[in-house]
């Protein structure tokens, strides 16, 4: 695998534009999927949830910053254009709650919500500490065939439980740790944050070393820093983890941290991926 690591303006960014939205005269936004951020089937669920991300970002009626935002993965997005209609459902005074539709041949084929708020200074601490690891300029680039044209848009150093080379079903822990960040670098924003957030492959793929289907159904990312912290961590490498808590009866989840290189945690995630045996 080859990478190519080039600092870029973000005009040509090829993430920027991928969740470039038009605003309509509805107050919908027009977008369109891209070939960049493909995947085996569809497109890659960060971009989508990105996509989203961004029409809460864009939209005039915004008060604050994320907090949280939640992706339901309602039936396959096809290659080409689509809608996104977000509302604020309640406005209070420093908080907002969304509602977020992605249309596409008139019907919507992803749901969701996020709320937005006014932070201010308080007591503050992250409990959950960054893992000691090597740095990222210690670790190697992630070695095999690319499975999807996406993953060509991150650099990755997996540390641990990278996609397994062997698929022998001898894989025996579901975590994995991973240094990550854009190709070509690109500063860190909530768009860019909550793709970040879907890197990782699937857990089954890693827990049991052996390739079946599945999909993700539901996908929340938790915003823990505010637009100065992400502002703070530029273009540099998050350092990301994962693990399964359960396989069952088709379905298992999955939680996951990323921490900026100064042990920042920026966000936590949590989703539920469809799989058959």
């Amino acid at each position: 695998m080859v990478f190519l690591f080039l600092e870029t303006d973000l005009s040509s960014h090829a993430f920027d534009q991928a969740i470039a939205l038009e605003m309509q005269s509805d107050g919908s936004f027009a977008g369109h999927t891209s070939v960049a951020y493909a995947n085996m089937v569809g497109p890659f669920g960060g971009i989508s949830a990105a996509q989203m991300m961004n029409a809460v970002l864009l939209h005039p009626d915004r008060l604050g910053e994320p907090v949280s935002l939640t992706i339901n993965f309602a039936a396959a997005l096809a290659h080409g254009p689509f809608q996104v209609q977000a509302r604020a459902a309640r406005t209070n005074r420093s908080t907002q709650h969304w509602i977020i539709e992605v249309m596409q041949g008139g019907e919507a084929v992803l749901t969701g919500t996020a709320f937005t708020a006014l932070r201010r200074e308080t007591w503050s601490l992250d409990e959950e500490a960054m893992p000691k690891v090597a740095p990222p300029q210690q670790v190697p680039h992630g070695e095999g065939p690319v499975p999807a044209e996406w993953v060509k848009r991150y650099d990755m150093r997996p540390i641990a439980g990278a996609m397994p080379q062997v698929w022998d079903g001898g894989g025996d822990s579901s975590l994995t740790q991973l240094w990550v960040r854009d190709n070509p670098p690109r500063a860190l924003d909530f768009a860019s944050l909550t793709a970040l957030a879907d890197v990782f492959f699937p857990r089954v793929f890693v827990r049991r070393a052996t390739l079946v289907p599945v999909g993700t159904v539901t996908m929340t990312v938790y915003f823990h820093a505010d637009s100065a912290q992400l502002r703070n961590s530029g273009s540099s490498y998050l350092l990301a983890q994962a693990r399964a808590q359960a396989f069952r009866n088709g379905y298992f989840d999955h939680t996951a941290q990323l921490w900026n290189g100064a042990g920042v945690l920026l966000a936590t995630t949590h989703q539920v991926v469809y799989y058959k045996s």
